[in-house]
């Protein structure tokens, strides 16, 4: 399946992106992804089928609780059940590996970066500090047998241990496996940007988990799609319920994550963290009463060793952070609109349980409108 930018579905820009146009394309960063799919029909709950996955995104390679990175969070629509945030909120760092998974799996997916950590950090809890896990979901109940919570610790470890610098597989992967995006298939989105040379030269990243807006409510190089598409001839009753216009509110969820190599402390990336919200405006998306719309933020700038007496401090210079910043901040609404795109336009039909189908977004008819 092609990229959005490889069907001309992103709107132009000047800013430039990576090599990979991908959160791996800010340095040292890692992404590791396990995908669970088995079984089929109807739902036997704690069983299958299985439609679900975990996501990892490391800031870097090595020791993450012995060096911090200045991370930031921010809430969107607050209808979510992520872990660790107010830590975060609190000191401005991020100590553990960011999972992504779904609701019900939350609970063990921080186990399981808790037991990570201990492996790594015998001390913690005994002569130093415990560890701040961080965890964020959507709801991949739609197709997946959520109450069977199936990402366990060994698929956690094994998402860290492949994690890599190199291209992020998108669409029905890692925790998109059994996501939704504007009706039709969602999952795993990736882009990133280069800041200007006059502002640094700074790398962006961003890589979603998109399971949100109404079906109506696409919009793509600003024409509203979302109201002339139609719905596959094959969809069932359920899913051309699903998908019909004014069917329901926008009420799914999505993450962002954001990396960057720009030396920004936990203020200013929570500045660019609330102009995601710009990114998913692009799109379509309204964050209604029940959608549950998270960011998460950090720089690969400097570790923090831990319990360092130092004082976190952002190395820019007052009279470079309006240019910067206004930059970024243009960077993080295309970053994010394109993530999304990717995560559609990547995406292939999966069949869940109960035969719920999830069809991938039609991109002929896509690009014959947004040409």
């Amino acid at each position: 399946m092609p990229r959005a930018r490889e069907v001309n579905l992103v709107p132009e820009s000047d800013l430039l992106t990576g090599p990979l146009n991908s959160i791996t394309d800010v340095a040292g960063v890692l992404v590791g992804q396990t995908t669970l799919s088995r079984g089929e029909g109807a739902l036997q709950p704690g069983h299958g089928p299985v439609r679900t996955g975990v996501t990892v995104v490391l800031p870097h390679g090595g020791n993450l609780f012995r060096e911090k990175v200045a991370g930031a969070v921010y809430t969107i629509n607050g209808f979510g059940k992520p872990a660790g945030f107010e830590q975060v909120r609190e000191l401005g760092l991020i100590e553990s590996p960011v999972a992504l998974t779904n609701t019900l799996n939350v609970g063990l997916v921080l186990d399981s970066l808790v037991e990570y950590s201990l492996a790594q950090n015998p001390a913690i809890g005994i002569t130093t500090s415990t560890v701040n896990a961080v965890v964020a979901e959507t709801n991949d109940g739609f197709l997946n047998d959520i109450q069977g919570r199936h990402v366990r610790a060994e698929h956690v470890f094994q998402a860290i241990a492949n994690a890599s610098a190199g291209p992020v597989a998108e669409g029905a992967v890692g925790a998109g496996t059994g996501t939704m995006c504007f009706g039709w298939k969602g999952g795993i989105g990736t882009a990133s940007r280069i800041m200007p040379p006059d502002a640094g030269g700074y790398t962006l990243g961003a890589l979603v988990q998109t399971n949100f807006g109404r079906f109506a409510d696409l919009v793509i190089k600003g024409f509203p799609v979302g109201q002339h598409l139609q719905v596959p001839a094959a969809a069932g009753p359920g899913n051309q319920k699903a998908l019909a216009p004014g069917f329901k509110a926008d009420q799914g969820s999505v993450v962002i994550v954001l990396a960057t190599d720009a030396p920004l402390d936990a203020r200013q990336l929570e500045r660019i963290s609330k102009r995601a919200a710009a990114g998913l405006a692009r799109v379509g998306s309204t964050y209604g009463h029940g959608s549950g719309d998270f960011v998460i933020a950090f720089s690969t700038a400097e570790r923090v060793i831990h319990n360092s007496p130092e004082i976190v401090r952002s190395r820019l210079v007052v009279n470079n952070e309006e240019k910067l910043l206004n930059v970024m901040f243009r960077g993080v609404a295309e970053v994010v609109e394109e993530a999304v795109l990717n995560s559609l336009c990547q995406a292939t039909l999966i069949r869940g349980r109960d035969g719920n189908t999830a069809y991938p977004l039609p991109l002929e008819q896509v690009t014959g409108y947004c040409r």
